[in-house]
């Protein structure tokens, strides 16, 4: 009985000792059933080549080359300006209720903490003491360009940061939409109302 205690100790001992050693530092490199994709052959930035004649792994791409999704030849999509330079009158995609419920969500997002909910440049951070942007309901903005509120987006102006890398060019179109559709309904007519609700409103 006393010998298989001793075995017993002498196991659970070498079991302590074999745990003790996991995770320790080896010289020896792992083994790899696959290592195809472990070591690959590439060229870092700044790295010497010894395969070109001026030694530099950092080459000038192709003339013409264009990187991924930055080929940008839409000019009046991407800039909002024509080939003369000058402001889009109109924005240059479909106007549909998708757009503009997209517009009033983006909107609400990025323009309304300043500008408000209706555009009127009462936003929250003006009521904590923030200089107030103008408000959307001038003679001055109904009769810039779409273009122009485009820009202003992407680009910023005065006290307005730039939003051109939060809010994506299709989003930007959709809040131009829906700064006109709040434009246009403080300013709303009943001819603007479909004929088929126009009854219940002179009712």
């Amino acid at each position: 009985m006393r010998i298989f205690y001793n075995l017993l100790l002498a196991g659970l001992v070498l079991v302590y000792l074999t745990a003790c050693f996991r995770g320790t530092p080896s010289k020896k490199p792992p083994i790899h059933l696959n290592p195809n994709m472990d070591d690959q052959p590439k060229a870092e930035a700044m790295e010497e080549s010894r395969f070109f004649a001026d030694k530099s792994s950092m080459r000038m791409p192709v003339p013409g080359t264009v990187a991924r999704d930055e080929l940008m030849e839409n000019i009046q999509y991407f800039q909002g300006k024509d080939e003369q330079g000058k402001y889009v009158k109109h924005i240059p995609v479909a106007i549909t209720s998708g757009l503009l419920e997209r517009g009033r969500g983006r909107f609400n997002i990025y323009c309304s903490p300043c500008h408000g909910l209706a555009g009127d440049g009462t936003g929250i951070i003006v009521k904590k003491g923030f200089m107030p942007p103008p408000t959307f309901h001038q003679q001055r903005l109904y009769d810039v360009e779409d273009g122009y509120i485009f820009e202003v987006i992407s680009k910023g102006i005065r006290n307005m940061p730039t939003y051109g890398h939060q809010v994506a060019v299709s989003d930007r179109w959709a809040i131009v939409s829906y700064i006109r559709a709040l434009q246009r309904s403080q300013n709303a007519t009943l001819e603007d109302v479909p004929e088929e609700m126009r009854g219940e409103i002179e009712e």
